[in-house]
């Protein structure tokens, strides 16, 4: 459920929400008090060029899932597209050509699919990124701060950690990955995580949603808050992973909501990425790529629909 802006679960019958998990001592921000892009600012032209050079075989991956009507999705999220075909008139066509055409109206929530969480989605007692108060930016016709459409082109290296490999088996809902885990899985592919990267957590639980949505939608393995933290100090621009919501789920702390979202989004300016479809990468043994996210320019958004691609 969504509760004034601040996402809120429930769980064994208690909801929990994002109120009071941390107090104000995480802002201004490291990159400045007006800061409004976070760890963006840690991508650059030479992070690029390093990145590149990372293609050996000029193969392309692409990392989002499809979006539609049937995607699973955070209650109330939905999606629906209706096909229209303007300006036909009586005669069905236009011009003396007989040209037709059709045009699409799209009725969704953002947060359905692959999805890119920007600054302005999660935050403690509506104080955003940098201490923005949801009450100087948050409207209903768009944020007029943090919006996804202000985000610079996310192009870098990318890195991906494959739990699935370390753990030997797919990790069950509840799994939590922290530092131990983290440095293991990169030890695991020969990797270590710099400045300006995008991290990716491979657990194989997108296998879930295309057997059984409700299991996928109850609990997942993933990010937990010391993870969140370590990852967050390494300098990270983003982190994703091949689950709806990143983080592990139930929560380290049950009274506790979405805290690695507060923890990645509001105290550190790091993005988030969801459904990110790592498995022919994982099965590729693709632990490091160029990775380039163009993400759509919707002004006012907190989300964006996304689809990420990876080259090695």
């Amino acid at each position: 459920m969504v509760k004034h802006g601040i996402k809120a679960v429930v769980f064994s019958g208690f909801v929990l929400s994002a109120a009071h998990v941390g107090a104000a001592d995480w802002y201004p921000s490291k990159y400045g008090a007006d800061d409004l892009l976070g760890a963006a600012n840690n991508l650059s032209p030479e992070k690029v060029v390093a990145a590149a050079k990372l293609i050996k075989l000029g193969k392309t991956y692409s990392l989002g899932v499809p979006t539609g009507p049937e995607s699973p999705a955070y209650p109330p999220r939905r999606y629906s597209i209706i096909v229209i075909q303007p300006g036909m008139g009586e005669s069905g066509y236009l011009g003396a050509n007989r040209a037709t055409g059709n045009d699409d109206f799209l009725a969704t929530y953002v947060g359905v699919g692959s999805q890119l969480d920007g600054l302005g989605h999660m935050g403690i007692e509506h104080v955003y990124y940098n201490g923005n108060k949801a009450a100087d930016f948050a409207t209903t016709t768009g944020l007029r701060k943090l919006s996804t459409d202000k985000i610079p082109p996310l192009v870098s290296r990318g890195v991906l950690l494959d739990m699935v490999k370390l753990k030997g088996r797919r990790p069950t809902a509840g799994a939590a990955f922290n530092k131990a885990d983290i440095d293991a899985a990169a030890a695991a592919a020969k990797v270590t995580i710099e400045k300006g990267d995008v991290v990716l957590l491979h657990t194989g639980w997108l296998d879930v949603a295309d057997s059984d949505k409700a299991r996928f939608m109850a609990g997942e393995p993933g990010l937990g808050v010391e993870g969140a933290k370590y990852l967050a100090s390494l300098g990270v621009v983003a982190v994703g992973a091949d689950s709806w919501a990143l983080e592990v789920l139930p929560h380290e702390d049950p009274t506790l909501a979405f805290p690695v979202h507060v923890e990645l989004l509001a105290k550190n300016g790091v993005y988030i990425l969801e459904n990110m479809d790592t498995r022919a990468l994982a099965a590729d043994g693709g632990t490091e790529f160029l990775f380039v996210l163009g993400q759509p320019k919707l002004v006012g958004a907190v989300q964006a629909i996304i689809n990420p691609i990876a080259i090695r």
